[in-house]
């Protein structure tokens, strides 16, 4: 339908990317308005369906209601299936189809799938989402069994199963719905090994890239790895350690978080809520009950989010690097920026500079209105949903469930322009460049 839609209005591919992710979100939300969808037999309001279908389809996970006890096993696997194409992609879905169909895949359809994978070029994107799906399969039926193996000691052995799957599926996705109700999420399992470390990879794995995922892959024939994923590496291994180490510190004399946990249940808590803090939304912490200090580390870690081409959101980690990188060479005087001995081009830093800007723009507008609207909300409860909201990471202080209509619109704003606006902006600049025949003449101003 998506197609014929797009063939028609001769659309292209970044709006054919909004308005896919569009009529994906408005089909969840009408069937989450149907009687069987919730437990009640009312099914949801509109506005409520529309926030859970946003919130699923652009992988954030913040919920209005409970879904574990909600929802019936049809609203839930409504919901699982929206993340699941929410999180790949709708055009990686309709490649497989056209693949099984044995159809041949169109210049159009290359375009739009180069775009949707945030890839340069169209070389090899076809072999990329077969890789894409194949190793997604892999990766959920792993983190599937094992979470199943360990809920069949707490559940009957067909909801241990039933949830290993829906978590794994949810949190590989980096979206963060959960099943256990009372929107608990993970806390039961605060000091339990496999739970967290499962959970844990799963997130990592989904929210570097398939990118890096495709080349660490091939490394056994290549033996090389592209300036890419050494600094997607590299910067989420910088982030997770800093996280876990700076949430242990902060959060260590807390005794609503960490304080009453073993010296084990410490360690893994303050790497899982590191973890978790770049667009994935799990939790085994009451959000909540930390101490600002730990509230505004999360903050930051969920604006710099995940990895290009990845399940997960956020400003992203080549981003962060790109920035970080051009002012530690401001600082040393050099007109360069170098990672691995290669140096980056000045656009990609001019890019960068613009996904920033625009970010923070969005995130500090939207939490401007939502202060006038959520009056009964603290400032930082706002600006932790917002950013929770654009970063599409999931985690929340308990602000959701309260917010009031307007309230509400706007995250879903929110939730749909941190899933696809600044993806499609960045390609769109990128693909749309002009030649300039003149150049004018150099002015001078004073910074700093």
């Amino acid at each position: 339908m998506i197609k014929k839609i797009v063939e028609k209005l001769h659309l292209d591919p970044p709006k054919t990317l909004v308005l896919g992710f569009a009529l994906i979100i408005f089909l969840g939300a009408l069937l989450l308005t149907l009687p069987i969808a919730t437990v009640d037999g009312l099914g949801l309001n509109w506005l409520d369906a529309l926030f859970t279908a946003t919130s699923a389809t652009c992988v954030t996970g913040l919920v209005v209601v409970d879904t574990g006890t909600t929802f019936t096993v049809f609203g839930q696997m409504v919901i699982l299936s929206l993340i699941q194409i929410g999180g790949l992609g709708f055009m990686t879905f309709a490649t497989f189809f056209a693949l099984i169909m044995r159809k041949k895949i169109s210049l159009r359809e290359r375009l739009i799938l180069q775009e949707s994978l945030n890839q340069i070029s169209m070389e090899g994107v076809v072999r990329l989402a077969k890789m894409i799906l194949i190793f997604t399969a892999l990766a959920e039926f792993i983190g599937g069994t094992l979470l199943s193996i360990r809920f069949a000691f707490d559940f009957p052995l067909s909801t241990a199963i039933y949830f290993g799957f829906f978590h794994a599926i949810s949190n590989f996705n980096n979206a963060g719905f959960d099943l256990m109700g009372e929107f608990s999420s993970l806390t039961a399992y605060v000091e339990d090994p496999l739970v967290n470390l499962v959970v844990c990879l799963l997130i990592i794995t989904g929210g570097i890239g398939f990118i890096v995922v495709s080349e660490l892959y091939d490394y056994r024939n290549t033996r090389r790895l592209s300036l890419h994923t050494k600094v997607v590496l590299s910067t989420t291994g910088i982030l997770i350690v800093a996280g876990t180490a700076l949430i242990f510190i902060l959060e260590y004399t807390n005794p609503k978080t960490l304080q009453p946990l073993s010296t084990m249940g410490k360690v893994l808590s303050s790497f899982f809520q590191s973890v978790t803090a770049r667009t994935a939304g799990s939790n085994t912490l009451n959000i909540g009950d930390m101490y600002q200090s730990s509230l505004f580390l999360i903050i930051i870690l969920m604006f710099i989010g995940a990895s290009p081409g990845s399940t997960g959101g956020g400003l992203k980690t080549t981003t962060f690097a790109t920035l970080v990188g051009a002012v530690l060479a401001q600082i040393k005087g050099k007109e360069d920026v170098i990672f691995f001995r290669q140096r980056i081009m000045p656009h990609m830093v001019y890019k960068s500079l613009t996904l920033i800007m625009i970010a923070q723009f969005i995130v500090l507008v939207m939490t401007m209105i939502l202060s006038v609207t959520e009056t009964g909300a603290r400032f930082e409860m706002i600006l932790f949903e917002v950013t929770s909201a654009f970063a599409t990471t999931g985690l929340s202080m308990g602000l959701t469930p309260s917010l009031t209509p307007i309230g509400k619109i706007l995250i879903v704003i929110t939730m749909f322009t941190g899933r696809v606006g600044p993806l499609t902006i960045a390609f769109a600049l990128a693909q749309r460049k002009q030649k300039e025949y003149f150049r004018y003449p150099k002015g001078k101003i004073t910074i700093g």
